[in-house]
């Protein structure tokens, strides 16, 4: 434990603090990093977030680095390589998503310029904190963009799931009021309700 004031759920391990500290509810505008944290939420469902983050290296080896352009093009020989990776999620289900992910990703690219105009845009390029408290497990943003996704035929990325990911890329500030990170965040947010 440290002095410094986190969010109750981080200051359990070094690896959730260095997370939270670094990474969670931090605005993300790299189509990189987008896809990065957006396929991570695919690997984790049914599982727990700590997972993720300890196995993190694993992933980035298994599709080099979370490069969208390389991931699309991966074949049955690059699924059985992912499989047999010791360490790695062996879900046939979870990783032909992210493949097949990948290419709908870079399609959204093509549609809007980029994925992080695609994302941002459903909070008008802003990031909000709910009028209503955090901490919550869907909201009309999530709502949307799920509905959005499925539209565009993704996979694994229903509302609960997204809306974990536009905490952690910092669409949605989250942060616990307590939290050191939450005031510098929230000063550069918009307010807005849940739905």
């Amino acid at each position: 434990m440290s002095n410094i004031n986190r969010c109750e759920w981080s200051d359990h391990s070094d690896i959730m603090r260095q997370y939270h500290d670094n990474e969670w509810g931090i605005p993300v505008h790299d189509d990189k990093k987008l896809f990065e944290y957006l396929m991570l939420e695919v690997l984790q469902c049914g599982l727990n977030w700590k997972m993720m983050l300890v196995k993190r290296d694993i992933f980035n080896r298994c599709f080099d680095n979370f490069d969208y352009e390389k991931v699309s093009q991966y074949t049955e020989e690059d699924i059985t390589r992912i499989m047999e990776t010791p360490g790695m999620i062996r879900s046939r289900r979870k990783i032909e998503a992210i493949i097949h992910n990948a290419k709908r990703f870079i399609e959204v690219q093509k549609e809007f310029g980029s994925f992080d105009n695609f994302l941002w845009s459903f909070t008008d390029y802003k990031s909000v904190m709910y009028a209503e408290g955090n901490l919550n497990t869907n909201s009309k943003h999530s709502d949307a963009i799920a509905l959005a996704l499925k539209k565009r035929c993704f996979k694994f990325l229903g509302t609960l799931t997204v809306y974990a990911y536009i905490q952690a890329v910092g669409i949605v500030n989250d942060h616990d009021k307590y939290c050191h990170l939450y005031q510098s965040l929230a000063d550069v947010c918009v307010v807005d309700t849940l739905y």
